[in-house]
């Protein structure tokens, strides 16, 4: 009788990014509480999470306190470099042009992100930031992961606040 070896468990890459994106939603959510801007994000490394940031503007009094800068900080500590390039970002938002530079600096391997943003998205909505032919690195990017979801957390902040 022959021995069966059983397969290892394949789970996508699609449902993988949902499962981290819920964790950045989590973040946002956490802002929100705060009366922040809900925004919030989390660096992956080897499939743990190595940094984690929400929107803190207000509470820090710092225009750079954006959830994804807090979050590659967090990640370069725990990590021990400034160079992230085998980590991935999941924000609920496409990131703005301070936050796609920070990527770029972070030499980040994938940008994963929820809600486009028509008014500061640095991806690929107001401007291209993470893949412009002139920089000397791109960042791989899949956007719309739990658009609806991440959108409505947003527009329930600024019903809240007209």
């Amino acid at each position: 009788m022959q021995k069966t070896r059983s397969q290892p468990r394949v789970v996508s890459k699609s449902l993988t990014d949902e499962l981290w994106m819920e964790e950045a939603f989590r973040a946002a959510q956490r802002a929100l509480e705060a009366g922040e801007v809900p925004v919030g994000a989390v660096v992956v490394c080897d499939g743990r999470v190595v940094g984690r940031g929400w929107n803190r503007n207000i509470a820090e009094s710092d225009p750079t306190a954006h959830a994804e800068v807090i979050a590659l900080r967090e990640a370069g500590k725990n990590v021990g470099n400034h160079r992230l390039s085998q980590c991935e970002l999941f924000a609920t938002i496409e990131p703005c042009a301070m936050c796609a530079g920070a990527m770029i600096h972070a030499r980040l391997k994938r940008l994963v992100y929820g809600a486009d943003d028509p008014k500061a998205g640095a991806v690929h909505s107001v401007m291209e930031v993470l893949n412009h032919t002139r920089l000397n690195h791109r960042v791989e990017v899949r956007g719309g992961i739990l658009a609806g979801k991440c959108a409505e957390l947003l527009q329930e902040f600024f019903r809240k606040r007209r």
